[in-house]
């Protein structure tokens, strides 16, 4: 595969991603934002833990993830865990906040 051919592959996996979140966005409760990865969930726990660092774990359910190379992004139950930032913003669905980009 030319390095070209690969760019155009990625360019289309992203897209499918982008239109995938698109349409599932809705479904879901929080956005959740760690050093690794963006999730939608409906439920999500915050513990922090204190020892010699301060770190996170987190308890996500009915989650989707964004991820272009996992092949299954719905999943039931999540954990992580982080030294990082954790961000976690509840969503609001009314239709007249959305950005027009997320629009159909």
């Amino acid at each position: 595969m030319n390095p070209d051919e690969l760019d155009e592959y990625e360019t289309d996996l992203e897209l499918s991603l982008y239109r995938e979140y698109r349409d599932v966005v809705r479904l879901y409760r929080y956005v959740v934002e760690t050093e690794r990865r963006f999730y939608l969930c409906n439920e999500v726990e915050v513990t922090p833990h204190e020892g010699s660092d301060l770190w996170f774990e987190l308890r996500l359910k009915d989650a989707w993830v964004w991820d272009m190379y996992r092949p299954a992004r719905f999943l039931k139950d999540v954990r992580v865990l982080t030294f990082r930032d954790v961000n976690v913003e509840e969503l609001t669905h009314d239709d007249a906040d959305l950005p027009d980009f997320l629009e159909r």
